[in-house]
């Protein structure tokens, strides 16, 4: 059952991951151009693999080089341009939401959610489906509705050959009937200059009751915040996989078999379906929202932007799984800060959150209750030991640079 860690999301017993993906440093995994990075000298690269590193005096926390824009560049560039205004959009886009909700009429409604096609071949092409997959229904399903439809953008990587093609979209195939996905429509094709690990983007789509879904724009003074499994799962399980040597070499082979284990809980779709049958809106769950970029920090500001809300949060109380928090040290990665797909962040009413923890632990899946939604004018505070201090969104995730310096390490 995927959600318990000893078995989240395994590939059945026997599987073949064939064709074999290619080397990790023989494709162009990061490959940037923008100002500010600093290339990895890729002397015998034929492929070209560039590791961007940021430079501290270069990062511009509004427009980084690697990752999301903040909340003032898509204030100013992106909300004020977004089309025709149709009465129907009962959500439409804001910095820290990743659904978008039409009315169908009839009580139902549309919850709509796009983000980038994710693979990465080292990974294996099973494993690489699974979570390209997994990303692009995790959003969906922190609406609380469940997703039913996905359209697909390939941009294909002209290195990329049939083979592996056909072996990448097998996994993709199974993953989404195991989700209840059908593949409604698409695009697939190669071309010049499209590289791993950003090979498209696909729309996911749901369809459910009109007084069933949930946004993080939901949350409301009195509810209590739950956060799932801990912070840093994705920081960790993409470092496991790509790095077991590293790791080995610190901490013993065992720790590195299961730290790579860490992959399969990089999905929080179990999670929120779990927490939403405890009830949503006054009979339970009022909003929910993965920690993606900028990790458990950044998904709670992003809650507490997008609700206008504060929030009092116990950092003690945030789960740091023991492998978790070892590869972050290891890569010198701040947990809280770091890029943490699987986390999922759960805003719930008071009566029901006993419950919401019982339903995930009945599911495998830790959580914990780490604080409160407040009054906006109560601010956002964070208390270590008992000392507050004010809970800020990081800006920039610290993955990418430590991620890029592990690999140019790993090169040399």
């Amino acid at each position: 059952m995927r959600g318990r860690h000893e078995n989240i999301g395994n590939p059945p017993a026997g599987q073949q991951e064939s064709p074999r993906p290619p080397d990790f440093f023989t494709i162009p995994v990061f490959k940037r151009t923008c100002p500010g990075a600093l290339p990895a000298d890729d002397g015998g690269n034929p492929e070209g693999v560039i590791y961007c590193l940021l430079r501290e005096d270069s990062v511009n926390p509004q427009f980084p080089c690697v990752g999301k824009v903040s909340s003032e560049i898509f204030d100013e560039i992106i909300l004020p341009r977004l089309g025709l205004k149709r009465p129907e959009i009962l959500v439409g886009p804001h910095h820290g939401v990743d659904v978008g909700v039409v009315d169908l009429g009839n009580g139902q409604v549309m919850v709509t959610t796009t983000d980038p096609i994710f693979v990465v071949p080292p990974y294996g092409w099973e494993r690489s489906g699974w979570f390209a997959v997994h990303i692009l229904a995790s959003d969906a399903a922190t609406s609380g509705i469940r997703p039913q439809y996905i359209t697909m953008d390939l941009n294909l990587p002209l290195s990329m050959s049939r083979e592996c093609l056909e072996a990448l979209w097998a996994a993709v195939h199974r993953e989404c009937g195991k989700l209840g996905m059908a593949i409604l429509s698409g695009h697939t094709g190669r071309y010049q200059g499209c590289e791993y690990p950003m090979i498209g983007g696909a729309t996911v789509i749901g369809i459910g009751p009109r007084d069933r879904y949930v946004t993080p724009m939901m949350a409301r003074p009195g509810d209590v915040v739950i956060v799932t499994k801990g912070a840093a799962i994705e920081t960790a399980g993409l470092f496991a996989v790509t790095f077991p040597r590293v790791v080995a070499e610190r901490y013993g082979e065992k720790a590195a078999r299961d730290a790579e284990e860490i992959f399969w809980q990089m999905s929080v779709v179990e999670d929120a379906f779990t927490a939403a049958e405890a009830g949503v809106r006054d009979a339970g769950v009022t909003a929910m929202h993965d920690a993606t970029e900028c990790g458990v920090w950044g998904g709670l500001f992003e809650v507490a932007r997008a609700s206008a809300v504060g929030m009092t949060i116990d950092k003690d109380k945030i789960i740091v799984q023991d492998l978790v928090g070892k590869v972050c040290e290891l890569f010198g990665v701040d947990p809280y800060s770091s890029i943490s797909e699987g986390t999922l962040i759960i805003a719930c009413r008071p009566h029901k959150a006993q419950e919401v923890i019982r339903r995930l632990s009945d599911k495998g899946i830790p959580s914990s209750m780490v604080g409160e939604i407040m009054e906006s004018k109560d601010g956002l505070r964070v208390f270590e030991k008992g000392t507050a201090h004010e809970l800020t969104h990081p800006g920039v995730d610290p993955f990418w640079a430590a991620f890029g310096n592990a690999a140019t390490q790993e090169t040399r």
